[in-house]
Formats: structure tokens, C-alpha cells, sequence
């Protein structure tokens, strides 16, 4: 008797995804805007607490979306390429790397050279990439919900 049947790796997959994809959207759009809507005299440590989640949401997404990645090429074999689902999960992972490790580390060094003061150019720097960072953020809500009302594997 199998211990884990493909109904039991697929049940896996599917929580795996709606935990990645249920923090990125509570930690986006629900715990930050409430951060910065409480913390209005303290935006620095409103942004430090949004940069932790922000970071440990996506080392979370670099593992369960490497996870899924591996479950779905090897479950389709050499047909994964075919699969617009494992591009969607592919492109989100693109994006993960992106944040961890040049986007993230980019704005950590802003910070480090002094207050983010409006009207200065290290601002208009730090809201640049904050803005690439927001749009990569939106990319990844919609596909992870996307790949959430899909499934990751054709019915």
C-alpha cells in the first residue's frame, strides 16, 4: 500500500501553493498598508517590520515554489515546457530571486547610506525601486492566484 498516492502529492501541492500565495497576498496587501497606516510616526520601523515579512515570504517562495517546480516538471516529464503553468510558476520564480537577491539587498544599501528624506535624489532612487519592486509584487500576487483558481497540473 502507498503511503503517498498521486491524490496525496497532489493535495500537497495545492496547500503548498495556497500557503506561498495566501502570504504573499496577507503580507501585501493586508499587513503592510496596515503597518504603514499605524506606524504614521514611525515609517522606519514600519518599513523594517515590511521588509522582514516581505523577505521571509519570499525565502518561503524560493522553497515551496522550487518544490512545486520539481513536482510539476517531474510529473509532466518532457511536456512540462508545453505547460503555461509551469512557465506562470517559473516566471514566479524569477521574481522571488529577483527580490532576494538584487532588489532587496539594493534598497538595504539605500537605507545604509542615511534617512530616505523626500525631495533627495537617494528617495527618488529608493521609490525607483520601489516601484519595480511593487510591480514584481503584482506580477507574483496574479500569477500564484492564477495558478491557485488553475491548479498547477490540468484537470
Amino acid at each position: 500500500m502507498a503511503i503517498l498516492t498521486s491524490t496525496h502529492l497532489l493535495a500537497v501541492e495545492r496547500l503548498l501553493l495556497a500557503l506561498w500565495v495566501g502570504g504573499i497576498c496577507v503580507i501585501g496587501y493586508l499587513v503592510t498598508p496596515i503597518l504603514f497606516a499605524t506606524l504614521t510616526d514611525e515609517r522606519q520601523l514600519a518599513g523594517m517590520l515590511a521588509g522582514k515579512m516581505f523577505s521571509a515570504i519570499s525565502w518561503a517562495g524560493l522553497v515551496i515554489g522550487t518544490l512545486l517546480l520539481i513536482g510539476a516538471v517531474v510529473g509532466a516529464g518532457t511536456q512540462w515546457l508545453r505547460q503555461w503553468r509551469c512557465w506562470l510558476l517559473v516566471s514566479m520564480l524569477i521574481v522571488v530571486v529577483l527580490m532576494l537577491f538584487v532588489i532587496q539587498p539594493m534598497m538595504a544599501d539605500l537605507k545604509l547610506q542615511g534617512p530616505v528624506i523626500k525631495g533627495t535624489e537617494l528617495a527618488a532612487e529608493f521609490g525607483r525601486l520601489h516601484g519595480i519592486s511593487s510591480g514584481l509584487y503584482l506580477w507574483m500576487s496574479l500569477s500564484g492566484l492564477t495558478l491557485v483558481v488553475a491548479g498547477l497540473r490540468r484537470p
